[in-house]
C-alpha cells in the first residue's frame, strides 16, 4: 500500500511538473521575425506580436504584407511633383530634367543650366545663355559656321553664302543654280520668309522652364502645379505652397516670386531665403544691467546672485535679504548683492546665519581676576566675601572707607587667659570719632559652587575646596579710655602697590572682624569715680583655615594648628608694638588699619569724578564715543582695534563681532570695526585691502584678517576657497613615535578654530555632547580607541562647527524642510526625518529651489522622499547630487516621508525646500503648470522659484487659483510679463473652461 501511494505521488508530481513545463513553453513567445519563419513579402516589414506576427508593406509598396506591389508614383496627376520627367523605381521614384536644365535641391524642380559658365559654352566668340539652351554669336564681320560654334570672316563681294548679306538666320546653303538656300538648326523651323528660324519645343524645351506647347505663334510656356509663370513668359517662380517658397521663416507670394521675411530677432541673409539669429548681446550688452544671454530669436537679461530683475526685464535691483523671515538669528545688514549676519554682544556667528553663545569664562576666565560665571550672551565676574567688584567689572576691591593720616595712640594690654585685654588712649590733641557703623568684616576666599550646579569652579578655587580641618580662631580685646573710636582702613599701602588686585593671596586668613564699641560707664565703683568718662572697647576676631596640603610627615594636623595659632599671636604682638610706637597699626592680608585723627579744620576736598569721567579744567567730563575710562591712568583713552563704543561715559569698549583684532582705533559704531572682506578673502594690514586666500587655505566668513590652512595632508584646487569641504581629503595615518600625525594636526586645527569663538558640539562614541543651550566653548578632542581621530578627519571638523539640529517648519498648508546648519555646511554622520501629512482631500507640491550635495563621495549623502520609510514604497524624489536649477513636482502619494542621511566623508551647503498642500480638485491645473517647460526655461522664471517672497505668492495661486487675479495687479511690478502670461493662460482655462 505504501509503495502504491508513493508511485501515485510520483505520477502526480510528474504530471504537475510536466504541466508547468508545457505551460512555461506555451507562455514563452517565439519571435518568428528573428527566426525567419514568417511569411512576409520581401518588400514587407515583419513585426513580432504576442503569439504571432504581422506583415506591413514598405513605403512605396502596397498590399497586405504577404503580397506587395510597387506603387508607380509617376502616374499621379502631379507627376509625383516632378516638373519635367518622372522615373519610377522599385519602392520610389526619381525626377529628371531636360537637357539644358539641372535638378534643384528639392529633387523636383528644374532650373536652367548656364552652359556659358563653363568653357564659354564651346563658342568661339560670344556665348549667350538662354532658358534650357544657349546660343553662339559672332562679332561684326564674322558669321557662324555650320557647327554653330566657330565664326568665319565674311567676304566683301559676291552673292554666295560667304557674303555677309545672304540673309539666313542659321545655315546658308549654295544652290546648283548659283543661288542660296537657308536652313535651321535642329529644334527650329524655317519661317515663311525662308530666311528666319522659329524656335520649337524640341530645342531647349522651347525656352520654357517647366512645360512647353508648340503653337503657330511659337512655344507657349507653362508651369507645374503650385508654381506661377513669371511675367517674362518662360520662367516659373516658386509659391509659398511649395516648400514654404524656400524661406526659412515667413513666406509671401508676389508677382516676382516669393518674398521671404524673418521674425523679430532674426536677419534675412543675402540669399533672401535664410534667416540668421541676431546676437543682441553684442551691442551694449543688450541693454541689460548685469548679464545678457543670447537666445534663438531673442535674448534674456539676468542678474547676479543677490539681485532680482525688474519688470522692464533689463534693470537689476538688490534683493533685501534682511526683509525675509529667518534670514539671521540676530542682526541682519543688507549689502549690495548680499547680506551679512551679526550677533549680539556675547554671541558668535556660525553657519553664516546662526548665533551661538560665547563662553567667555572658558578663555582666560573672561579676564576676571577672581571668579567668572557665564550667562547667555554675557558673563559676570565674582569676588570673594568681603570684596566688591571694581567698576571695570573685572577686578576686586576690599570694601573700605577713605583713609586719613593716623594720630598717635598708646595701648596697654593685660593677659587674661587666652584673651588679651588692652586699653588704647589717644594724645591730648586727638580723639576717637563716633560712627554709626562701628564694625566691619574682611574675609578672604573663593565662593564654592555646588558640584551639581550649572557652572564649574575655576582653577583658582580648587584649593579652597579642600578645607577638611576646623579653622583656628583667636580673639583680642582692647580698652580705650576717655574717647570714642572710629576705625578707618588706609587706602594707600599694599593695596595700591598691588595695583587694585584682590588683597588676599594665599586664602589662609579667612575672617577678620573688628568691632568698636563706645559706651558710658555703668554702675559700680568706677562709675562713681568717673561719672563723665566713656570707655571704648575694640575687639579683634581672627579666623584662619588649616591647609591640608601643608601637612607633612614631621608636622601633623595638630602641629599645623599650633603653627597657625602662633602666627595669629604674632600678629597681635605686632599690633602691640605698633601702638607702643604711638600709632595704631594693624596689618592683615595686604591691608593696613589705623586710628583716624579728627582734624580741627576740614581740608579742601577736590570733587571726585564718577566712573566713566575724567577731570578737565576742574570739571568732570564723560568720556566721548569711541573712548573708554582707563582706571589706572584715570583718563579717557580711544578704543583699541577690534572694539567700538557707541555711548558716552563707558568703562570699557564692546568687542567687534567675531572677535576681530584689527581695524581702526576709536571706532564709534559696529560698522567701523573692519573692512568687509568677503568669504575666501582676508584683510591684509600691510596693504590695507582684501586679498584672496592662497591655494591650500580657505576662509568661510566675512571680515577676517587671516585664512585657515587646510587640515592635514590636504589642499584646494584654486585660491579664494570658502569652505573646508573644498580641501581635498586624503586618508593618512598617525605616526606612532611622536611626529606630526593627524591627531597632532587635528589638535592644531581645533586650536585655530577655538580662537574664532564657540562651536557646536556633537555626540559621538568617545566624545562629549553639547551644553543645554546647544553650544559649547570648544569641540572635544579626546576620542575612544574605537573611534581614532583619522576616522573623522577632516569632514567631521565641519561637524564640530555645525548645528546638528534638523531644521524646518511643518504646517498643514505650507512649510519647509531644511538641512542642519543651513545655509552653512551640514555636518557629517547625521540623519533627519520629516513627515508631511496634509489635511484630508489635499495633495502636496514640492519646490526644490536648489540643492547642494557632494557628488564625489558616491552618493554618501542622500535626500529621499517617498510614501513611508519602507524602501519599496512609492518614491517621489531622490537625489545625491547638486542641482542649482529649480524643479517643482507633485507628490506621488498623499503623505510624504522625507529622509536626509549623510556619510562621514564630505559636507556641503544642503538645502531649504518649501512645500504647499493644495486642493485635490486643482490637481489638473497644478500638474499642467509644474510640467510646463516654460516654467523653467527662463532664468528669470527660475529666480522666482528661488525668491522667498514670490514663491509664497506662487504657492497661494496653486493652493487657491482664484487668488491669481488678486496677485496679477499686486505683483505685476515684481513678476516678469512672461511668467504672468504663463499663469494667466492656465488659470483662466481652468476656471473658465468654456470661454
Amino acid at each position: 500500500m505504501g509503495a502504491l501511494q508513493l508511485a501515485g505521488f510520483s505520477i502526480l508530481f510528474f504530471l504537475l511538473h510536466s504541466g508547468n513545463t508545457l505551460a512555461n513553453k506555451a507562455s514563452q513567445d517565439v519571435d518568428e521575425c528573428v527566426e525567419g519563419t514568417d511569411n512576409c513579402h520581401i518588400d514587407a516589414i515583419c513585426q513580432n506580436t504576442p503569439k504571432s506576427y504581422k506583415c506591413i508593406c514598405k513605403s512605396g509598396y502596397t498590399g497586405d504584407g504577404k503580397h506587395c506591389k510597387d506603387v508607380d508614383e509617376c502616374e499621379r496627376e502631379d507627376n509625383a511633383g516632378c516638373v519635367h520627367e518622372c522615373v519610377n523605381i522599385p519602392g520610389n521614384y526619381r525626377c529628371t530634367c531636360y537637357d539644358g536644365f539641372r535638378l534643384a535641391h528639392d529633387g523636383h524642380n528644374c532650373l536652367d543650366l548656364d552652359e556659358c559658365s563653363e568653357g564659354n559654352g564651346g563658342c568661339q566668340q560670344t556665348c549667350v545663355n538662354m532658358m534650357g539652351s544657349y546660343e553662339c554669336f559672332c562679332r561684326e564681320g564674322f558669321f557662324l559656321s555650320d557647327n554653330q560654334h566657330t565664326c568665319i570672316q565674311r567676304p566683301e563681294e559676291g552673292m554666295n553664302c560667304m557674303n555677309k548679306n545672304h540673309g539666313c538666320a542659321h545655315i546658308c546653303r549654295e544652290t546648283p543654280k548659283g543661288g542660296i538656300a537657308c536652313e535651321c538648326r535642329p529644334g527650329f523651323e524655317l519661317t515663311k520668309n525662308q530666311r528666319d528660324c522659329k524656335l520649337t519645343c524640341n530645342y531647349g524645351n522651347g525656352g520654357c522652364q517647366h512645360t512647353c506647347d508648340d503653337t503657330d505663334q511659337g512655344p507657349k510656356c507653362g508651369c507645374h502645379v503650385k508654381f506661377l509663370l513669371h511675367s517674362d513668359g518662360v520662367t516659373c517662380i516658386e509659391t509659398c505652397a511649395v516648400n514654404n517658397g524656400g524661406c526659412d521663416s515667413k513666406c509671401h507670394d508676389a508677382a516676382t516670386g516669393v518674398h521671404c521675411s524673418c521674425p523679430m530677432g532674426f536677419m534675412l541673409q543675402p540669399d533672401r531665403k535664410t534667416c540668421k539669429d541676431i546676437d543682441e548681446c553684442r551691442l551694449n550688452n543688450g541693454g541689460c544691467d548685469h548679464i545678457c544671454r543670447n537666445t534663438v530669436g531673442s535674448f534674456e537679461c539676468s542678474c547676479k546672485k543677490g539681485y532680482k530683475l525688474l519688470i522692464n526685464e533689463r534693470n537689476c535691483q538688490d534683493i533685501d535679504e534682511c526683509s525675509f523671515d529667518r534670514t539671521c538669528d540676530h542682526l541682519c545688514i543688507n549689502t549690495p548683492g548680499s547680506f551679512q549676519c551679526l550677533c549680539h554682544k556675547g554671541y558668535t556667528l556660525y553657519g553664516l546665519t546662526h548665533c551661538g553663545d560665547i563662553d567667555e569664562c572658558s578663555i582666560n576666565r573672561g579676564g576676571c581676576k577672581f571668579g567668572c560665571i557665564n550667562t547667555p550672551g554675557s558673563y559676570q565676574c565674582t569676588c570673594p566675601a568681603g570684596c566688591k567688584l571694581h567698576w571695570n567689572k573685572k577686578d576686586c576691591l576690599v570694601k573700605c572707607l577713605p583713609g586719613s593720616v593716623p594720630p598717635r595712640a598708646t595701648l596697654t594690654c593685660n593677659k587674661m587667659g587666652k584673651k588679651d585685654s588692652c586699653a588704647l588712649s589717644c594724645t591730648s590733641k586727638a580723639r576717637f570719632l563716633p560712627e554709626s557703623d562701628s564694625s566691619y568684616t574682611v574675609s578672604c576666599g573663593t565662593p564654592v559652587l555646588r558640584q551639581g550646579g550649572q557652572h564649574r569652579a575655576t582653577n583658582s578655587s580648587q584649593q579652597c575646596l579642600e578645607t577638611v580641618a576646623a579653622p583656628v580662631k583667636q580673639k583680642a580685646s582692647f580698652k580705650i579710655k576717655d574717647a570714642k573710636c572710629h576705625l578707618h582702613p588706609r587706602t594707600k599701602g599694599k593695596q595700591e602697590e598691588a595695583g587694585g588686585s584682590a588683597p588676599c593671596s594665599d586664602c589662609q586668613v579667612t575672617f577678620v572682624n573688628l568691632k568698636c564699641d563706645s559706651s558710658k560707664k555703668g554702675k559700680g565703683r568706677r562709675a562713681r569715680n568717673s561719672p563723665s568718662k566713656e570707655v571704648t572697647r575694640i575687639t579683634l576676631e581672627f579666623e584662619a583655615e588649616i591647609k591640608p596640603e601643608e601637612i607633612t610627615g614631621g608636622c601633623n594636623l595638630h602641629c599645623l594648628r599650633q603653627r597657625v595659632e602662633k602666627k595669629l599671636k604674632s600678629a597681635i604682638k605686632a599690633l602691640k608694638k605698633s601702638i607702643n610706637q604711638e600709632r595704631f597699626l594693624l596689618r592683615f592680608s595686604g591691608m593696613e588699619y589705623e586710628v583716624a585723627r579728627k582734624l580741627s579744620v576740614a581740608p579742601e576736598r577736590q570733587e571726585s569724578c564718577g566712573p566713566g569721567q575724567q577731570r578737565l579744567a576742574s570739571k568732570c567730563v564723560s568720556c566721548s564715543q569711541g573712548t573708554y575710562y582707563h582706571g589706572q591712568t584715570e583718563q579717557c583713552v580711544p578704543c583699541p582695534p577690534g572694539t567700538y563704543q557707541e555711548k558716552e561715559g563707558q568703562l570699557s569698549c564692546d568687542l567687534c563681532p567675531r572677535g576681530d583684532t584689527f581695524g581702526p582705533i576709536g571706532a564709534t559704531n559696529i560698522t567701523g570695526c573692519t573692512v568687509q572682506c568677503s568669504p575666501g578673502h582676508y584683510y591684509n594690514t600691510s596693504v590695507h585691502r582684501c586679498i584672496r586666500c592662497a591655494v591650500g587655505t580657505y576662509q568661510p566668513d566675512f571680515r577676517q584678517n587671516y585664512c585657515i590652512s587646510c587640515p592635514g595632508n590636504t589642499t584646494t584646487d584654486f585660491d579664494g576657497s570658502t569652505s573646508v569641504s573644498q580641501c581635498k581629503s586624503r586618508r593618512v595615518g598617525v605616526q606612532q613615535n611622536g611626529g606630526t600625525g593627524v591627531g597632532v594636526l587635528l589638535l592644531q586645527y581645533l586650536k585655530v578654530l577655538q580662537s574664532l569663538g564657540s562651536f557646536q558640539c556633537f555626540v559621538h562614541a568617545g566624545r562629549r555632547g553639547g551644553l543645554p543651550n546647544g553650544h559649547c566653548p570648544s569641540c572635544p578632542v579626546e576620542h575612544s580607541p574605537a573611534v581614532p581621530p583619522w576616522h573623522w578627519f577632516p569632514a567631521e571638523l565641519v561637524s564640530c562647527l555645525a548645528d546638528r539640529q534638523c531644521g524646518g517648519e511643518l504646517g498643514e498648508y505650507t512649510g519647509y524642510i531644511e538641512s542642519p546648519n543651513y545655509p552653512g555646511n551640514y555636518p557629517a554622520n547625521i540623519e533627519c526625518t520629516w513627515n508631511i501629512n496634509p489635511p484630508p482631500k489635499r495633495k502636496i507640491l514640492i519646490v526644490v529651489p536648489e540643492i547642494f550635495l557632494p557628488s564625489e563621495d558616491e552618493c554618501g549623502d542622500v535626500l529621499v522622499m517617498r510614501k513611508n520609510s519602507s524602501p519599496s514604497s512609492i518614491t517621489t524624489y531622490e537625489t545625491c547630487q547638486t542641482y542649482e536649477r529649480p524643479i517643482a513636482f507633485t507628490a506621488r502619494s498623499r503623505k510624504l516621508w522625507i529622509n536626509f542621511k549623510t556619510s562621514e566623508a564630505n559636507s556641503a551647503r544642503g538645502f531649504q525646500i518649501p512645500y504647499v498642500t493644495y486642493d485635490g480638485g486643482h490637481g489638473q491645473l497644478v500638474e499642467d503648470i509644474v510640467r510646463d517647460g516654460r516654467l523653467y526655461a527662463s532664468e528669470n522664471h527660475q529666480e522666482i522659484l528661488k525668491d522667498k517672497k514670490l514663491i509664497k505668492a506662487f504657492f497661494d495661486v496653486l493652493a487657491h487659483p482664484q487668488n491669481y487675479f488678486k496677485y496679477t495687479e499686486k505683483h505685476k511690478e515684481m513678476l516678469p510679463r512672461s511668467f504672468i502670461k504663463l499663469l494667466r493662460s492656465k488659470v483662466s482655462s481652468f476656471l473658465r473652461p468654456y470661454k
